[in-house]
C-alpha cells in the first residue's frame, strides 16, 4: 500500500511539472542565482528546479528541441511500429527534468550537453528499434518503435531475490521501457531508484512514457555496482579510470558506456552486431542534430570490442545487473 501511495504521489508530481511546463514560456525562463560555499548555484524554472551548479548551464530544452526529437525518431509512429503514439518529446523532457540538476544533459558546455543527450538516445534508439530489414527511411530511423518485448518466452522471475525483490503474483518481468528492463530484481532496483513500485506494477513502463524515460535516465545516471562509474560519469569525464581500467581498455569513452550498461553481452566480443548497432545510431544521431560524427572521436573511443567487461556474466549477480 505504501508503494502504491508513492507511485500515485510521483504521478501527481509528474502531472504538476507537466502543467508548469505547458504554462512556461521558454523565452521568458527565469534563472535564479546564489552563491553557496563560494560556488555558484542556479534554478531554472520547472526544468531545473532545485539549486545546482548544473542549472546554471543551458537546459536540455535549450539545446535539444521538439523538431530534433522528431528527426531522430521519425518512424516511431509508422504502421510497422509497435508503440504508436506512446513516445514523445514532452515525456522525455519531463523525465529529464528530474535529472538535469544532477548533471544529465547539463554538464559542460553546449557541445558536451548535446553529445550526452545524443549518446543516451542512441542507446535508447538501438534498444527499441524495429528497423531490421526495413528499407524506407533507413534502419536507423526506427528507434522508439517498441515499448515492450513482443513475444516473451518466460516471466523473468528469479527466486534468488525472493526476499529482497519477491515476484508479485501474476506479474511478468519481460523487457519494457526505453532502456528495456528485464527480471524482477532489476524492476525492483529501478523502482527504488525512481520511487515507483515497478515490482508490483511493471506494466507502468509500457503505460507511461515519462516513467519509462525516467527509469532509463536513472539507469544512465546510476552505477550498477558500488565502486563502478555510471554511464553518465564515464561519458562526461567525471570518472577517473584506474590502472586496471586502462589495462582493460576502459576509459571515458562512448564505448565504455556500453560496457558498464551491458557488459560482455555487448563488449569484449569483437565487432558484434549489438555493439555496432549502438555505435551506428550514435553517429547517425550526431549527424542529424548538426553536431557531426567527427565529434564522436576516433574509432577506439566508440568501440568496446576489446574491453574487459565491468560485470562478467559469470560473476555473482547483483540486484542491478542486466
Amino acid at each position: 500500500m505504501a508503494g502504491f501511495s508513492k507511485t500515485i504521489a510521483l504521478i501527481l508530481v509528474v502531472a504538476l511539472v507537466a502543467n508548469l511546463a505547458l504554462m512556461a514560456d521558454a523565452d521568458d525562463k527565469e534563472i535564479r542565482v546564489r552563491k553557496k560555499k563560494g560556488e555558484k548555484e542556479c534554478i531554472q524554472g520547472w526544468e531545473c528546479s532545485w539549486w545546482s551548479k548544473y542549472c546554471c548551464n543551458e537546459t536540455i530544452s535549450d539545446v535539444f528541441a521538439v523538431y530534433q526529437f522528431e528527426d531522430l525518431f521519425s518512424k516511431r509512429n509508422t504502421p510497422v511500429a509497435h508503440a504508436i503514439g506512446f513516445w514523445d518529446y514532452h515525456s522525455f523532457i519531463l523525465a529529464a527534468a528530474m535529472y538535469e540538476p544532477l548533471g544529465f544533459g547539463t554538464t559542460g558546455g553546449k557541445l558536451m550537453q548535446m553529445k550526452e543527450v545524443t549518446a543516451f538516445l542512441a542507446h535508447v534508439g538501438a534498444k527499441t528499434s524495429c528497423g531490421d530489414g526495413v528499407l524506407t527511411g533507413g534502419p536507423l530511423s526506427y528507434g522508439l518503435c517498441f515499448n515492450r518485448e513482443m513475444s516473451p518466452m518466460q516471466d523473468y522471475c528469479d527466486d534468488f531475490y525472493k526476499y529482497l525483490y519477491p515476484c508479485a503474483p501474476g506479474a511478468s518481468y519481460y523487457g519494457r521501457g526505453a532502456l528495456p528492463i528485464y527480471w524482477n530484481y532489476n524492476y525492483g532496483a529501478a523502482g527504488d531508484g525512481i520511487k515507483v513500485d515497478l515490482l508490483h506494477h511493471p506494466e507502468y513502463l509500457e503505460q507511461n512514457a515519462t516513467i519509462a524515460f525516467q527509469a532509463a535516465i536513472w539507469r544512465w545516471m546510476t552505477p550498477i555496482k558500488k565502486n563502478q562509474p555510471s554511464a553518465h560519469d564515464i561519458f562526461v569525464g567525471n570518472w577517473k579510470p584506474t590502472k586496471n581500467d586502462t589495462l582493460a581498455k576502459r576509459g571515458n569513452t562512448f564505448g565504455t558506456t556500453m560496457n558498464v550498461l551491458y557488459g560482455e553481452y555487448t563488449c569484449g566480443q569483437g565487432d558484434v552486431n549489438p555493439m555496432s548497432t549502438i555505435i551506428s545510431h550514435y553517429l547517425y544521431y550526431l549527424d542529424l542534430l548538426g553536431v557531426g560524427r567527427e565529434q564522436a572521436g576516433p574509432h577506439d573511443d566508440l568501440t568496446c570490442a576489446e574491453q574487459e567487461a565491468f560485470n562478467p556474466a559469470s560473476s555473482p549477480k547483483t540486484a542491478t545487473s542486466s
